[in-house]
């Protein structure tokens, strides 16, 4: 039951994420309502034929819409197109089905909500005159072409009710829309002080790693000189231990400074950074690595997929108590992902973010930089099951 509520949790956010997904998916039980209102009135069209095309083209087009709406990202001029077609579609359905106009009525509603979702109140005031007035002008057409039918009083009622609709459909998407541009202002902020945060720690470290490599590690290298030419004067098995001793600290503090310090990311790219980071990682602890990692370049944020790599390689080290891990990095699309998982004991993600038990802090942190910058971070675990975290990038440039 908790991992049903955790899916349902991942589609909603996934769904409000962008409006035009939620407009998508109402889209398809509006076609199911014209065909279903339509075939309880027993209408008459006065094209059945052509009516008939018309749905299925829709339904289609809607179909194949949503599809591409939930695999990404869409450009900002689809949402002006699919309201077009909404209102090509429906006023030509009204058109085509004769006596069918009042049974079509519920439809013209979704349309100025559907745009209202898109924070535009200009497009959904639009939209929603060119609604009401659309359908009063069907009625009038088909009263003059229909001596019978005339244009009763309820038209202009449910006219009236259309007009209604669009005002209050604008104001809604008035004050959404400067809720929106708060939003996005405090966004802005929270990304700017997320990323000079992320840059003052990268110069700390930088800071650390030179004092390292400068102070000690260069007189833990000099001891070890000094060391080296002891023994060749006097071979002594004790001193041969201490040069072991001295050689592994050494490598120890280097690999301590590389990452401290990661050149290779700033000179080769991510993909670099991320397979050196593996290969000490192996090197320090007893764990089969499985990598799958594609050339992705040097994107504006390697150092926040970098520190994501090396913070859940860590926590698969200290408390994973995994045997192995996999671990990949691709482009997809305009976005970076990163994903790393385990085959180990697993925990409960509901932890994250709210408890600093086992060590999670780290996990929260990464949660709310990715959060902050624009990408996301799905953590995927049961006890006992391993644990999966997948790292999408914010949007990369070409």
């Amino acid at each position: 039951m908790t991992e049903t509520f955790r899916y349902l949790r991942w589609w909603r956010d996934f769904l409000a994420s962008e409006p035009v997904r939620v407009s998508a998916v109402l889209r398809l039980p509006l076609i199911a309502l014209i065909g279903v209102l339509v075939w309880i009135w027993e209408v008459n069209h006065w094209l059945p034929e052509l009516y008939a095309v018309i749905l299925v083209c829709y339904a289609v087009a809607a179909v194949a819409w949503l599809w591409a709406v939930l695999r990404g990202p869409v450009p900002g001029w689809a949402d002006y197109a699919s309201s077009a077609v909404d209102l090509l579609v429906i006023v030509s359905l009204c058109m085509v089905s004769g006596g069918a106009t009042a049974a079509l009525l519920p439809v013209f509603f979704l349309l100025p909500i559907s745009v209202a979702f898109q924070d535009r109140p200009r497009l959904t005031a639009i939209i929603g005159t060119i609604t009401a007035v659309a359908y009063l002008a069907v009625w009038i057409f088909y009263s003059k072409r229909d001596d019978t039918v005339g244009l009763p009083n309820m038209v202009f009622t449910e006219f009236g009710f259309l007009v209604w609709m669009a005002v209050a459909t604008t104001a809604l998407s008035f004050v959404l829309a400067r809720r929106a541009a708060r939003l996005r202002t405090l966004q802005q902020v929270r990304v700017q002080l997320v990323s000079e945060a992320m840059q003052s720690e990268e110069r700390h470290s930088r800071e650390v790693a030179e004092h390292l490599h400068d102070g000690p590690l260069q007189t833990l290298l000099a001891a070890r000189l000094e060391l080296d030419e002891a023994r060749e004067r006097n071979p002594d098995p004790a001193l041969d231990a201490v040069y072991a001793a001295l050689q592994e600290t050494a490598a120890g503090l280097r690999s301590t400074v590389t990452e401290l310090h990661p050149q290779v990311l700033a000179q080769l790219g991510l993909t670099a950074g991320v397979r050196e980071l593996l290969r000490q990682f192996q090197s320090r602890y007893l764990l089969e690595v499985e990598a799958e990692l594609e050339e992705v370049g040097a994107p504006h944020s390697q150092p926040l997929l970098y520190r994501a790599a090396r913070e859940l390689l860590t926590n698969v080290a200290k408390h994973a108590d995994a045997t192995t891990v996999r671990v990949s990095l691709s482009r997809r699309g305009d976005r970076v992902v990163l994903t790393v998982a385990d085959d180990g004991t697993g925990f409960d993600p509901g932890i994250v973010g709210t408890s600093l038990q086992q060590g999670h802090i780290g996990l929260g942190s990464l949660l709310a930089r990715f959060d902050a910058m624009g990408g996301s971070m799905r953590i995927t675990s049961a006890r006992g099951h391993g644990t999966e975290v997948v790292a999408t990038s914010p949007p990369e440039p070409d």
